[in-house]
């Protein structure tokens, strides 16, 4: 059992060397998860000029990596339910590497797009494996600061990114950006030799001679598994022609069924107890995403398109804004210990509205603007470390990792409209204003939907009983909330 100590000691001798050790594995997951994610927005402008693509269907290859990742996380959060966190992490992390790889050897729009499906599965597993398997193996009062922690990775990655895209594709091209992809994969083969398992999911599932299904419910009868199968395929289909040109013309009804389908899902993996909690945890992701992403995939097209300006100062850009994620991560984290996930989130967030606007004002001050984007991006993107803690609290061990893996990753197709929909805004505006309206508006919704904390709040009227928190509860009343879900 976890047991936390005296607090008179500083908070980093509560985490034991094996812990810490746990921690840096799966952050370094995170750095490779940003390094090769943020490639894609770096090199958008050349491969467009390489294939002829216009700003639409540039913005549907950011966009192809979330049409995957509600079933890629889905399986993969299943799969660290049921067998252990580190097994999920390990494979999440060779998947997505694959898929990056496979892009440099793309040769039309058509097979990038195949891997950047490939890329949107591993990385959606990889978002709910490493957060519930640092969460749960660090002490409970430290929580938002494994998790904010946990998603400076990301930036640093980005950091990485933007520095390896000004060596590497002025010479080499932007294909070599790609075959990096190699790296993550010796790195996932010595994460599975030397990370032990997390401790909170050993101790309530492993030793238990549990062996959760969080799929059960999708295939409980013959007649379900068969109407459920048929809605996976109408589901990936859907969203797939949404996001390519086959779905032209078709695009509002493709999204309706697209949504029936995995809200369907959500009901039936919330079962008659937690079926409102999953659709409100969705709509709340998915806000959360529409006013993130569309900074984080379209601003080095905006610094080059409408901005013009050079490699070397996108890049310095990219600099301010990676770093100001980074440190508003690691801010996030010790606010989120001591006022509570939900409440910091909201503040945050709230604050980062008085930098959306002046960021898209300035144009040709370059300090001024990477100043004011570092601003933003630590109170927008960078509360958004938060996240894993703010989502697991709501879900109990058995089943944490296929919930915030399911959850999360429908959410997350709120990324993939939000490039997409700045694009098209673009038609009629401004590249940059049309961002700052997308940015503004999501954030605050998403204000509204946290500070008020309305996802727990719906919980209550299916399920009274329901935990407000399951990560800062002790373990035995974890366990006794996993049974109860299990029985619901």
């Amino acid at each position: 059992m976890q047991t936390t100590s005296p607090p008179t000691l500083p908070w980093y001798r509560e985490v034991s060397g094996t812990q810490w050790k746990s921690f840096f594995a799966a952050w370094i997951g995170y750095v490779l998860d940003g390094f090769d994610f943020v490639l894609i927005t770096l090199v958008l402008t050349e491969i467009s000029d390489d294939f002829g693509l216009s700003t639409v269907q540039a913005a549907s290859l950011i966009s192809g990596a979330f049409i995957t990742r509600w079933l890629g996380g889905a399986l993969l959060g299943a799969v660290g339910d049921r067998y252990g966190r580190k097994l999920s992490m390990i494979l999440s992390i060779l998947l997505y590497s694959l898929g990056t790889f496979a892009c440099g050897f793309a040769w039309n729009y058509q097979s990038l797009f195949a891997a950047r499906l490939a890329i949107g599965m591993g990385m959606a597993g990889e978002y709910s494996a490493s957060a519930t398997y640092v969460m749960e193996s660090w002490p409970a009062r430290l929580r938002s600061r494994a998790s904010g922690f946990l998603i400076s990775g990301f930036s640093v990655g980005s950091v990485l990114a933007a520095q390896v895209y000004k060596w590497v594709v002025p010479s080499l091209g932007w294909r070599w950006m790609f075959y990096l992809g190699l790296i993550p994969i010796a790195i996932a083969l010595w994460m599975r030799r030397a990370l032990p398992e997390a401790e909170e999911w050993t101790e309530t599932v492993a030793e238990q001679g549990a062996r959760p299904n969080p799929f059960r419910p999708l295939f409980v009868t013959r007649v379900r598994a068969t109407v459920n199968t048929v809605l996976i395929v109408v589901a990936t289909v859907s969203l797939f022609l949404v996001f390519t040109p086959g779905g032209a013309g078709m695009i509002p009804v493709l999204s309706v069924v697209a949504g029936l389908a995995l809200a369907a899902f959500a009901v039936q993996l919330g079962g008659k107890r937690g079926w409102v909690l999953y659709l409100s945890m969705i709509v709340t992701l998915f806000f959360a995403f529409l006013y993130s992403w569309p900074i984080q995939a379209l601003l080095p097209t905006y610094l080059k398109t409408e901005l013009g300006y050079t490699t070397g100062q996108v890049t310095d850009v990219l600099y301010f804004a990676g770093f100001g994620t980074m440190v508003g991560c690691w801010a996030a984290g010790f606010l989120g210990d001591l006022i509570g996930a939900k409440k910091a989130y909201a503040l945050t967030l709230l604050a980062s509205l008085a930098f959306v606007y002046p960021v898209f004002a300035v144009h040709d001050d370059l300090l001024l603007l990477g100043i004011l984007l570092f601003l933003l991006q630590a109170t927008s993107f960078g509360i958004s470390g938060l996240l894993p803690r703010y989502i697991g609290g709501h879900f109990p061990t058995a089943s944490r990792g296929a919930a915030l893996g399911f959850t999360y990753n429908v959410g997350a197709l709120g990324g993939a409209v939000a490039p997409v929909l700045g694009a098209h805004l673009a038609s009629g505006m401004d590249l940059g204003q049309a961002l700052a309206v997308l940015t503004f508006a999501g954030t605050v919704i998403v204000v509204l939907l946290v500070g008020f904390d309305v996802p727990a709040r719906l919980n209550r009227l299916t399920d009274p009983e329901a935990e407000w928190d399951h990560l800062a509860v002790p373990l035995e009343t974890e366990r006794g909330a996993s049974a109860r879900t299990d029985v619901g």
